[in-house]
């Protein structure tokens, strides 16, 4: 299914139904990609899911953790990695729980809803830079498409039952990408990036 970006919507699931309608699209992806299907997306004050629609069909979310004295998800794994960048002076912010529809093919849907994450990471809540953990197979997709660095040895995610990577990308940089490519849909079978399908600056 194509769609047009003109139809997407885009907000914050903050409410009960928000959460559910999230929910299930994960636990859908997670359980075909054999990740389980118990996740839950839950009313955290340091957590922000988006979700993306498309008349009314929620098609995409993501969830922006923000670091606090709790932690974030992903320290239960990588702890010593984060805390690297935390002792640089790095405020973090953490990318989870993504899930796609399959039957949407829309990089411009993908593209808006990582545009709008990184308006609440780095410009509402001041974070400098974002971590992700990935399962090897996808790897390769961040480090080409969004420009992210691979910053730990390959571990195992027992959130998921399998195993990951930490990747990691200075959100000045993500800035930067944003505003040479951002809004450049036209163009972006010519660069291998998803930068051109963000909105322009």
């Amino acid at each position: 299914m194509t769609i047009n970006a003109k139809t997407i919507n885009i907000r914050v699931a903050d409410t009960e139904e928000g959460r559910n309608n999230a929910s299930m699209l994960i636990n859908k992806m997670y359980a075909w990609r054999g990740y389980g299907s118990s996740q839950r997306v839950e009313d955290n004050p340091n957590r922000i899911t988006l979700s993306a629609s498309d008349e009314g069909q929620v098609i995409g979310t993501v969830t922006l953790g923000i670091d606090s004295p709790l932690g974030i998800l992903a320290d239960e794994v990588f702890k010593d990695r984060i805390d690297a960048l935390r002792d640089q002076g790095a405020k973090i912010c953490e990318i989870s729980k993504l899930a796609f529809d399959p039957t949407v093919r829309s990089k411009a849907a993908l593209g808006s809803l990582f545009h709008i994450l990184y308006i609440y990471a780095h410009h509402l809540y001041r974070c400098t830079d974002a971590v992700i953990e990935v399962n090897p197979r996808h790897r390769r997709y961040y480090e080409h498409m969004l420009g992210f660095t691979t910053f730990s040895e390959r571990r195992s995610n027992p959130r998921v039952s399998a195993p990951a990577y930490l990747m990691w990308i200075n959100l000045g940089y993500m800035g930067e990408q944003i505003e040479k490519m951002g809004g450049n849909a036209e163009n972006g079978d010519i660069c291998r990036s998803l930068y051109p399908y963000f909105f322009s600056p």
